[in-house]
């Protein structure tokens, strides 16, 4: 076995979302679970199948968020994996519809950090093991900072 780091490609104002799922009806599933959870949200959905003839699946409502999550998903190269790209929303407004859906097992992250993905390879193909997700920890917050985490939720709407 070996154990490969993916970057994901995340472009500022993107936000992704990679997890597992095991069925071909995913990329339909956890598009109506966007739209109908946020129907002004742009995004790009990609399935890789693990079986059959192992594509990559791919739907949404912006090209260029489509073919982003293509890219990445095709960069894993993982069967059973999807990633979510988008914009004009935040994961936090889908999570819980997709995580709703039938097929889906597992949710990696969701994010707009940096983020590598720990993939192991054997002959049969590639897994995901985790998600390296952003920077280490480089301190304890003060009350400043609990004061700035406050201000910046209630900024973009999220407490009053």
């Amino acid at each position: 076995m070996e154990l490969k780091t993916v970057p994901l490609e995340i472009p500022d104002g993107v936000n992704l979302i990679l997890g597992q799922t095991h069925f071909i009806k995913t990329v339909e599933d956890v598009y109506e679970a966007i739209v109908t959870s946020v129907p002004q949200m742009k995004f790009g959905i990609a399935f890789n199948e693990a079986s059959g003839p192992c594509l990559t699946r791919a739907d949404g409502n912006d090209d260029e968020l489509v073919k982003l999550s293509v890219r990445n998903a095709t960069a894993v190269a993982a069967g059973h994996i999807f990633v979510v790209a988008m914009r004009d929303g935040y994961p936090i407004n889908v999570l819980g519809r997709i995580r709703e859906v039938p097929e889906v097992c597992n949710i990696y992250c969701a994010t707009a950090n940096a983020a590598e993905v720990v993939v192991a390879e054997t002959p049969l193909g590639r897994g995901v093991m985790g998600v390296i997700d952003g920077s280490s920890p480089k301190g304890v917050e003060n009350a400043e900072d609990v004061e700035h985490r406050r201000a910046f939720l209630r900024m973009i709407g999220y407490k009053r």
